[in-house]
């Protein structure tokens, strides 16, 4: 495993033409999350036939998300405007399309009159198990790797992995592998645990998610950037409080809930006495 070498894009043929393992990852992410979440659909109430409608929805939405936040971030990287457009050479980056997505979720809910945070409790989970199978790609694809290490005792894999010769921290398996075990931790919660608010386990994604991205971003070697600042880590941290932000409401809503309850049972008792 040592001798591992990955080039900066993998392709193989396919009708004399050559198909990148990176998009074959993404499509084959894509359509594992879409099953998944039909499976999930009844926990939340949903039909399957709403959720493939909302794919149509979501997938285009999250496709150019996912490349407009690239491209506004990396506009050095483009010599003409026609380059923006050649999404087959590469550019994607997950914050552009989870935000692309949920635009897409929202514009479904509004004219569909669906539950916004109850579609979040069944999808957002599964993004994370999509996630991990699109980080797997990124090792194909030569991209989301770590920075460059030196010491020939961490040369191995999956600490690092070479990248056109050079060793990085391989923080794409990182990230893969959390955001797998963070699926799995979140659909037991969602099938075991009956919350009073919709939005509960959509909003621990965003914790959980969040808090991994922000660590692992730490050890990024290819990041987008404004100045000095890493936008995933910074995006990241927003997500982290946002997520506890839902979390407390809830809590607080419960507590003045009850609290009404226990001074209006106390009135008729004062009443009565």
């Amino acid at each position: 495993m040592q001798n591992l070498i990955l080039a900066s894009s993998q392709t193989f043929k396919l009708f004399g033409r050559d198909i990148a393992i990176y998009g074959v990852l993404v499509a084959l992410a894509f359509l594992v999350t879409i099953i998944v979440v039909c499976l999930n659909a009844k926990k939340r109430n949903f039909k399957t036939d709403e959720l493939i409608t909302l794919a149509c929805f979501i997938i285009p939405l999250a496709i150019i998300g996912a490349r407009i936040y690239y491209v506004v971030f990396s506009l050095d990287h483009y010599s003409s405007f026609w380059d923006v457009f050649k999404i087959w050479e590469g550019g994607l980056a997950f914050y552009g399309g989870l935000i692309g997505g949920v635009l897409g979720a929202i514009l479904y809910c509004i004219i569909y009159k669906k539950n916004i945070l109850a579609l979040t409790d069944i999808i957002l989970p599964v993004v994370l198990l999509g996630h991990s199978i699109g980080r797997i790609g990124c090792y194909f694809g030569g991209c989301c790797y770590g920075v460059e290490v030196t010491d020939p005792n961490l040369q191995w894999f999956p600490l690092s992995t070479q990248i056109d010769g050079i060793w990085h921290l391989s923080t794409f398996f990182y990230e893969s592998l959390w955001d797998f075990l963070a699926f799995v931790v979140l659909m037991i919660i969602l099938w075991t645990v009956d919350f009073k608010h919709n939005g509960m386990v959509g909003s621990m994604y965003f914790i959980v998610y969040g808090l991994g991205r922000a660590i692992i971003e730490s050890f990024r070697g290819d990041s987008l950037y404004i100045g000095s600042m890493k936008v995933s880590q910074f995006l990241s941290i927003l997500f982290i409080i946002a997520g506890l932000a839902f979390i407390l409401y809830c809590v607080i809503k419960d507590h003045y809930k009850k609290k009404d309850s226990f001074d209006k049972i106390m009135s008729v008792l004062k009443k009565d006495l």
